[in-house]
């Protein structure tokens, strides 16, 4: 997992790779949720403003979720299998950092240049989406709090999610309404692959040429290139990662996407299994 480690080379605290597998389910294909867990963001070497770093204890938001889900799904005895993965990391700045222009080599054999320390979630998510593919499962869900722009483009009440199944789009608008956890699609076009591919090693973490116009999809087509062998879904749940004042709970961490994440759990749809996905 070397884009893992390469992220926590700058903390004193040691990286984690939490494992949790719920399997009720009998023979079926699991679904894997992933959820990224960066305990601290400073932005590393790319240092945030300080203004910037205020709450970004709740960057592993999406961790948190992941962990409260499948704690969730035992309470109710869900006939399902389930598994649950949270690369778990601090992302500071030492003289052990890791730095813009390393080279990274990620647990799927694909390197990857860095031109920016602070877009960290994705390279940690870059593994633990290869690792899920020893599940073979029938769906895999990463919720993030990945990108600002996510929160440029929606504002503060809804999350913005990314897939290539248009069925599945579907799926997540409705269960969006039903649970008041409201998620709105974004483009995952072939045409911005094109933005992530490293000169230097086969893919860079941001975009190649340091534009930041369309962040967030730059994000969820980085994510991509590690999720080819299964139907998948980001969300980035950047917009709703702190509470505003109109929500039920007024201050700190929504704890959103869990709803809709148990909801899809409940809901399996059983026309994504035995798809073949060779992209």
């Amino acid at each position: 997992m070397g884009a893992l480690l390469g992220v926590s080379k700058g903390s004193k605290e040691k990286p984690r790779f939490i494992v949790m597998e719920y399997q009720k389910g009998g023979k079926e294909k699991p679904i894997v949720l992933v959820g990224k867990g960066v305990t601290f963001d400073t932005g590393g070497l790319s240092l945030k403003p300080s203004d910037s770093m205020l709450g970004m204890h709740m960057d592993m938001s999406g961790g948190a979720v992941v962990v409260h889900t499948l704690a969730l799904i035992g309470k109710l005895k869900l006939k399902r299998n389930v598994i649950g993965l949270v690369p778990a990391v601090e992302n500071m700045p030492s003289g052990e950092s890791y730095r813009p222009g390393d080279i990274l080599t990620s647990m799927s054999g694909k390197t990857i240049e860095v031109l920016n320390t602070d877009a960290e979630g994705r390279l940690i998510l870059a593994d633990a989406l290869t690792y899920a593919e020893r599940y073979k499962p029938y769906l895999v869900v990463d919720v993030a709090t990945l990108t600002g722009a996510a929160l440029v483009a929606l504002g503060e009440r809804c999350s913005a999610f990314f897939t290539k199944e248009q069925k599945l789009q579907n799926l997540l608008l409705r269960l969006a309404e039903e649970t008041g956890e409201y998620v709105w699609p974004l483009p995952l076009w072939d045409e911005y692959e094109e933005e992530i591919k490293g000169y230097f090693a086969d893919l860079s973490n941001i975009h190649r040429d340091n534009s930041r116009w369309g962040s967030a999809i730059q994000g969820a087509i980085f994510l991509y290139q590690f999720a080819k062998s299964y139907p998948w879904v980001h969300i980035d749940m950047t917009p709703r990662m702190v509470s505003i004042k109109s929500d039920y709970l007024a201050k700190g961490a929504t704890g959103e996407p869990m709803k809709l994440l148990l909801k899809l759990v409940e809901e399996k749809n059983p026309t994504l299994e035995d798809k073949k996905y060779s992209r």
